[in-house]
């Protein structure tokens, strides 16, 4: 039997998490011919098939779902191996993990205030603010609500924010018009253990706004086949963080939503408690001049539960 790699282990275990191969290659920031490549590599080297696929799904075969927690473990070892080799060196990393966005120059920022580790699993904001309260990461950049916060044992500075934007048909290159909040469709995935802070947002937006939500259970909340709910929709669909950045269809075009405006913030989320100095070195290096990034003028938008929210 050949090695198997860490590297290959953890695309094992994205896979397993999302059950979609386009979805886990964004959030391991890799192309999905080459995740596919992996894992096909990884059942070789293992003897074993780990997934079922066709055109319309994924899942685990018994003898991936039997190696899952052994996978989850083994991976866990090797994280808690690299942290014990770098209290023995005395130069242990800043481990900081991540949903699907990170600032551009986070090295060039970070550089003189610690060596921080980017941690190679992506998963949704609930879960990476759960790894740093459980002390499985220092920091992450998540979603965050306030009583998230509290709840976990938290403390967030701002460090980001994306303004989101609609999605309809129309390759028209010209003038596109913008689109009233009130107007736009918000899907809401049944899958709560992937979508958890995504559908909190989306069903808060649709109260506070008006928008129409619609549910789906195929994980389409990013992704080509977001674009194919887009089709079927009369009307423009929000989009959400993890699609910021895709590139559209020739067929559809992004509308600009207005009254209100409507934001997504990213948190740089610690424990109440941290009080490393490499740490918090690393917060205020991210985190100073920031500014406000236009979540508080008049016709902006931020869920009530929002950390950067003003209360009204």
């Amino acid at each position: 039997m050949a090695p198997v790699e860490l590297r290959q282990l953890r695309y094992f275990v994205a896979v397993a998490e999302e059950l979609n191969f386009g979805r886990a290659a964004e959030r391991l920031l890799i192309a999905g011919p080459s995740l596919s490549q992996q894992i096909k590599a990884l059942e070789r080297d293992l003897g074993v098939r780990l997934f079922d696929r066709d055109r319309r799904k994924v899942s685990l075969t018994p003898a991936g779902a039997a190696l899952l927690p052994h996978t989850r473990a083994l991976l866990d070892g090797a994280d808690d191996l690299r942290r014990r080799a770098g209290r023995l060196s005395g130069s242990q990393p800043v481990r900081l993990g991540y949903v699907n966005w990170l600032p551009p120059d986070l090295t060039a920022r970070t550089a003189a205030a610690a060596r921080v580790h980017l941690d190679a699993w992506v998963a949704p904001s609930h879960t990476q603010a759960a790894r740093v309260a459980d002390g499985s990461l220092d920091l992450a950049v998540c979603w965050l609500r306030t009583e998230d916060l509290r709840r976990l044992g938290l403390r967030a500075r701002l460090l980001g924010a994306d303004r989101l934007y609609g999605v309809s048909r129309g390759g028209d290159s010209g003038d596109v018009p913008a689109v009233r909040a009130r107007d736009t469709d918000v899907l809401v995935d049944d899958d709560v253990t992937a979508w958890a802070s995504w559908n909190v947002y989306g069903e808060e937006l649709a109260q506070a706004t008006g928008a129409r939500t619609v549910r789906i259970s195929d994980g389409a909340i990013t992704g080509p086949a977001f674009f194919d709910h887009v089709r079927r929709c009369t009307r423009p669909v929000v989009n959400s963080p993890k699609g910021q950045t895709s590139p559209l269809p020739p067929d559809l075009v992004r509308r600009e939503i207005v009254e209100p405006k409507v934001y997504w913030t990213w948190s740089l989320v610690r424990r109440e408690t941290e009080d490393r100095a490499e740490v918090l070195a690393v917060v205020d290096a991210l985190c100073e001049g920031v500014g406000d990034l236009g979540i508080h003028a008049p016709d902006a938008w931020l869920p009530a539960g929002d950390p950067y929210a003003v209360p009204g």
